[in-house]
Parts: structure tokens; C-alpha cells; sequence
């Protein structure tokens, strides 16, 4: 039995078996076909956060694959002080398949993967986000060819989000460039983990944007304030303030994409002209969480019989 709480739980032979079977059910799906890979599986949706595209990719891929779902709000009793992490995992774990857990605290998530005996998925932590990076890294081989040997520039956060896009690149062999504002990079411990488990990856971080995205194939942004963050709201705008992806920026790079991962707050880290422009790819990476998501599903769960 597998889990998927970090990226790096995936070996880069793994991300390319999920990739492959993810890419064959895509093209079934245009040409009209739904594969009924899982029949009879149950998915159990675990959220402490809103979502959108997490939750209803996840919903709709069981759905194609013959499964079904179940969303479980705060309501469940989960995360609270209504029982312990361990009783609510090992019953949960009794009744479905495999478990999407979208977390305030990336240790919950571990606990829950501990207890549970069925696959469990980090549908979002304060750590890490690898579903959403697995499916980045998926479009921006679809839209540009290859990764291998390009340039991934992250503007913004060194988040979950932003954690999990340097693995992958770190595993598939792409570069990956953070530019930050000092005191927002990736923090030591992250770097000293990156280091251990991907010694060759090429990760740079710099202060300077302009310079970072000159060799990018694509440049990612995201929200300057995640959620759980909304305190510091006012103080990351002005600290980031220089670091919006705009027209001026893409314009040192003007073959690169542009990636967010979504919700985005148009006119704060993009501008309405580089997320609806031509070179934005933000609605089939969107799209593609769902596709992927069907391949690691039922690569998961592949592994679990």
C-alpha cells in the first residue's frame, strides 16, 4: 500500500508510470470514452479548507473511473476535539477505498496516513501541495514538449505549493528558480531536506525577478497570502509588491508560459493581461488536476490490492 503526502514519496520512474496512465485516460476521455477502472471504489474527501479544484477533480475522476465519493466537512468531527485522529482514521479506513485529506497541519495528515489502512492523499497541507505540482509538471510537458533540462521560475512564496514544484523538477531534472523578497524564501530545514533527497537537483533562489525568469520555460505565481495567512495580508503586499508577474516581466522572457495554480487576486501577483493572455496556460492546468488525479488514483490504488 502507497500514500501520497509528499512529493517525494514518488520516485521519478513513479511520476512517469502516474503521467502515462494519466495521458491514456485523458486522450479515452476526449475521444469519449470512461475507462470504469475502479468500480465499486469509495473516495472519502476529508477538507479543513475550501477548495474548488482539488475537491471536484478528485470528485469527478472517481466518478469517470466507476467510484464514487464522499465529502466529509468539519462537520464529520474530524481534526477536532470530538475524537482523536486515530479513532476517526482507522473507522474511516474501514468503510473506503482511499483518502484525500486536506489539512491545516501536515502532521494531521501524516497521522491520518498512520491509522487509516487505505491509501491516503495530501490534497493540501501548510507543507506541501503534490498533487497540484504532479499536475503542473504534467501540463507544462503537454504544452512545451519536455521538462528535462528547462527552467521552472516560481515569483512569489516559498509555500507548499512552491516546496512541492522544486521535488518534482528536483526528480524529472528541471531546473527550478524561486524569486522572493528576502525572508520569504524556503526555509533552512527545507533546503537541508532537498539537499538529502536530491542532491543533483538544481534549485536556486534570488531577490532578484527580472534576472530569474531570463532562461524560464515557464513562470508560476500564486497568492502572496495563502489561506491561514490572512493576518499578514497587508504586510506581504507591500514586501511583494515589486514582484508581480505583469507584462514587463513577461516580456524578458517571451516564449515562457505563464502558471497559477488558482484562486488568483488579479491585479496583486498578476495582471489580467498575463493570466488571460495568450501565453497562459491556467485553465489546462486546471483541467489537467483531474486528469492526473484519475492516473494517480488508479495507480494508488493499483498498488493497494
Amino acid at each position: 500500500m502507497r500514500h501520497l503526502i509528499v512529493a517525494e514519496d514518488l520516485t521519478a520512474a513513479e511520476i512517469e508510470a502516474i503521467f502515462a496512465i494519466s495521458r491514456d485516460l485523458q486522450e479515452k476521455y476526449a475521444a469519449g470514452r470512461r475507462d470504469a477502472l475502479l468500480p465499486g471504489r469509495v473516495l472519502a474527501l476529508v477538507f479543513e479548507k475550501p477548495s474548488l479544484r482539488t475537491r471536484v477533480s478528485f470528485e469527478a475522476a472517481m466518478t469517470h473511473l466507476g467510484g464514487s465519493s464522499l465529502f466529509l466537512g468539519q462537520d464529520s468531527g474530524f481534526a477536532s476535539s470530538r475524537e482523536s485522529i486515530a479513532d476517526f482514521g482507522r473507522v474511516l479506513g474501514g468503510y473506503v477505498d482511499a483518502i484525500v485529506c486536506r489539512s491545516k497541519s501536515h502532521e494531521t495528515i501524516e497521522r491520518l496516513a498512520d491509522v487509516a489502512g487505505v491509501p491516503v492523499i495530501n490534497g493540501l497541507s501548510d507543507m506541501a501541495h503534490p498533487c497540484q505540482a504532479l499536475a503542473d509538471i504534467y501540463t507544462l510537458r503537454q504544452e512545451i514538449g519536455r521538462v528535462k533540462g528547462m527552467t521552472l521560475t516560481f515569483v512569489g512564496d516559498g509555500n507548499n505549493v512552491a516546496r512541492s514544484l522544486a521535488v518534482v523538477c528536483g526528480l524529472l531534472g528541471m531546473r527550478f528558480v524561486l524569486a522572493a523578497p528576502e525572508g520569504y524564501h524556503f526555509d533552512p530545514a527545507f533546503r537541508r531536506h532537498l539537499a538529502e533527497i536530491l542532491p543533483e537537483a538544481e534549485v536556486e533562489e534570488t531577490t532578484d525577478a527580472a534576472a530569474a525568469v531570463t532562461d524560464a520555460a515557464a513562470v508560476y505565481t500564486d497568492v502572496w497570502a495563502s489561506m491561514g495567512q490572512e493576518q499578514e495580508r497587508a504586510e506581504r503586499q507591500k514586501a511583494f509588491a515589486s514582484f508581480q508577474v505583469n507584462e514587463a516581466l513577461m516580456a524578458r522572457c517571451p516564449d515562457a508560459v505563464f502558471m497559477h495554480c488558482l484562486p488568483a487576486r488579479r491585479g496583486e501577483e498578476v495582471t489580467d493581461g498575463v493570466i488571460d493572455g495568450p501565453k497562459s496556460i491556467v485553465l489546462p492546468q486546471a483541467t489537467n488536476r483531474m486528469h492526473l488525479q484519475k492516473g494517480l488514483l488508479a495507480w494508488l490504488l493499483g498498488h493497494a490490492e
